[in-house]
C-alpha cells in the first residue's frame, strides 16, 4: 500500500500535462511525447520516518568564505579541513572516486539524448558549456572537459579551487577549465547560463535547498538540462550512508552527513518541479562489496541521481 502511495505521489508531482501516453508498472513509469522520456525508478523506494535518528549536532565553526542563502558555513569548514586530499583515491573522497564511472555513465546517456549527440563518441559533448556545482577539486569537471565539454566549476571553498586548477593544469586537455571561486547564486547575478548545470553530491550539504535550486534553474538556459545526485532520507539510507560508512567501515570523515539534510526523491522532484525544472528520469547507485564497484539500479533508497530539463528552446537563447 504505501509503495502504491508513493507511485500516485511521485506521478502527480512529475505529471506534464502536455503528454498524450503513459506506460506504468510496479517499478517504472514513463511518459513520452516528441522523444522525451520519464523513468521513475521506484523498486526499493520508502516512506520517511515520522521520527528521524538522531544525528551528530556539530559545534558552530566559523569560515572565511563569503555566504550567500544557501551556504552552510560548516559544511564549508568541514570539506575546506580535507581539501588537500581530493586527488587521494584512497582518501576520504574514495567513495566519490569509485562512484565517478558510474555518475558519467548517467550524465553521458541522459545529456546525450537531450542533446542530440552521439554517446559513441569520444568527445559528444563538444560545443555545449556545462557547470560542475560544488566542483571540490575537480574529479567530475575533469571527464566533462575530455567529452568535449567546456567546462565551468565554481566551489565555496577556495581550497577545492586551489587544488582543482593544480591538478587540471597538469593535462593539456582539462587546463581549459574556467575555476572560480564563488557561488550558483552569485553567477545568477553575473546573468551567466549553460547547456547543463550539474550539482552531484551537493544538496544535502546546502542550507536551503529550494533556494539552491533556483539558481541552479536560473544558470541553465531554456531547452537546457540540469543533473543532481544525493542521497534518500530513508532508514536504509541512514544505515548505510551513515553508521556503516562513516562509523564501521570509515569510508567517510565522520560528521560527513546530517541525515536530517538529506531529501527523498518525492522531495527533490517537488522542489525542482518549484524551479521550473522538470526531472525526467531517476535513477539509483548500487554498490558492490564483492566488485568494489557502482552501478545503476533501479533501487533509489539510498544514494540517486535525476536528470531534469527546463522548458524553452536553447537554439533561441544561447549565445
Amino acid at each position: 500500500m504505501a509503495s502504491k502511495l508513493l507511485h500516485n505521489r511521485l506521478r502527480s508531482l512529475c505529471r506534464v500535462s502536455q503528454l498524450s501516453k503513459i506506460r506504468y508498472s510496479n517499478s517504472i513509469f514513463s511518459t513520452s511525447q516528441n522523444h522525451a522520456q520519464c523513468r521513475f525508478y521506484l523498486e526499493a523506494s520508502q516512506q520517511t520516518p515520522l521520527n528521524p535518528p538522531p544525528s551528530p549536532s556539530p559545534n558552530n565553526t566559523s569560515n572565511t568564505t563569503s555566504s550567500t542563502s544557501s551556504l552552510n558555513e560548516f559544511e564549508l569548514a568541514k570539506f575546506s579541513s580535507i581539501a588537500e586530499t581530493w586527488w587521494d583515491a584512497e582518501g576520504p573522497f574514495k567513495p566519490l572516486h569509485l562512484m565517478n564511472p558510474t555518475r558519467l555513465a548517467f550524465i553521458r546517456s541522459t545529456l546525450c539524448r537531450h542533446f542530440r549527440k552521439d554517446p559513441n563518441c569520444t568527445r559528444p559533448f563538444e560545443g555545449l558549456k556545462f557547470i560542475d556545482v560544488g566542483c571540490g577539486g575537480g574529479i567530475l569537471s575533469e571527464p566533462l572537459a575530455r567529452m568535449g565539454a567546456t567546462v565551468t566549476g565554481v566551489d565555496a571553498v577556495d581550497k577545492n579551487i586551489k587544488i582543482a586548477r593544480l591538478h587540471a593544469d597538469l593535462d593539456p586537455q582539462t587546463s581549459s577549465i574556467e575555476y572560480r571561486c564563488t557561488t550558483a547564486e552569485s553567477l545568477v547575478e553575473e546573468q551567466r547560463q549553460f547547456d547543463a548545470v550539474i550539482a552531484l553530491e551537493v544538496i544535502e550539504h546546502v542550507a536551503d535547498p529550494a533556494e539552491f535550486c533556483k539558481s541552479l534553474s536560473a544558470l541553465t538556459i531554456p531547452g537546457g538540462a540540469t543533473v543532481i545526485s544525493t542521497i534518500n532520507r530513508s532508514m536504509r539510507a541512514y544505515a548505510t550512508a551513515i553508521v556503516a560508512a562513516e562509523y564501521i567501515l570509515h569510508w567517510l570523515p565522520r560528521g560527513t552527513h546530517q541525515w536530517s539534510s538529506f531529501l527523498t526523491p518525492e522531495e527533490l522532484v517537488l522542489i525542482l518541479q518549484q524551479a521550473s525544472i522538470t526531472v525526467q528520469e531517476l535513477a539509483g547507485f548500487v554498490y558492490n562489496p564483492l566488485t568494489g564497484r557502482w552501478s545503476l539500479s533501479d533501487d533509489i533508497s539510498v544514494n540517486f541521481i535525476a536528470f531534469g530539463t527546463k522548458p524553452g528552446n536553447r537554439d533561441e537563447t544561447l549565445d
